[in-house]
């Protein structure tokens, strides 16, 4: 099982991560959020992590694509999080450079064969998180039985609320047609100490965990 830890704020919580074995990396571009890297990191120390394996994602809310792209090569990211209301055309034009993962916030009657349906052939990968007022996590679960029969046909990320305690529930998921597709799931909030620091007394046991599902 793959994980991802959204939300970082620093390049030793980065590197400790990578030596636990964690896929990849998270760290939000978007200013209004209290995890906005750029407040804490300069994007050449992004960019020149060395010796990590894990890979980069960049998490960018309704961003200018220009400048999107830009910070994509100022930072050395690898992956790119769509978590606004970008349209399947401005994906595109981000797909064209670098793969693209686009983040859904779900509720429980959402029909979620519909709302991906318009981006099913042009991003790389799906997200589903919980619905909530802000473009932001919630720190809640959604309801997973809406997703437990579909058939989403591309790889995708499970987030939104996952803590410490929700190992048996990923267990059972992983039992579900759906997870034929899951590729990795994705945890944030719930491992924090504050926001963008991350409490490692809880993700690493976590992992331990994850890893033998």
């Amino acid at each position: 099982m793959r994980a991802k830890v959204c939300g970082l704020n620093s390049v030793e919580q980065m590197t400790q991560l990578d030596e636990m074995g964690v896929d990849f990396a998270g760290f939000i571009f978007y200013p209004k959020s209290p995890r906005y890297v750029l407040k804490n990191l300069a994007k050449a120390e992004l960019k020149k992590a060395k010796g990590v394996k894990i890979n980069k994602v960049g998490v960018f809310v309704n961003e200018n694509p220009d400048h999107l792209l830009s910070l994509v090569d100022d930072c050395g990211l690898y992956l790119v999080q769509l978590h606004g209301d970008e349209t399947p055309r401005y994906c595109e034009k981000i797909a064209d450079y670098i793969s693209v993962i686009k983040a859904f916030r779900l509720r429980d009657d959402d029909d979620v064969l519909w709302k991906i349906k318009d981006y099913q052939d042009i991003v790389d990968m799906f997200l589903f998180d919980t619905a909530g007022a802000e473009y932001g996590g919630t720190g809640k679960r959604f309801n997973w039985e809406i997703l437990y029969s579909l058939n989403i046909n591309k790889p995708f990320f499970l987030s939104g609320g996952i803590g410490p305690e929700d190992i048996e529930a990923l267990k059972f998921f992983t039992t579900t047609p759906v997870a034929k597709d899951l590729f990795s799931v994705d945890i944030n909030s719930r491992f924090e100490l504050t926001p963008g620091v991350k409490d490692m007394q809880k993700v690493k046991p976590f992992m331990n965990e994850l890893m033998n599902i």
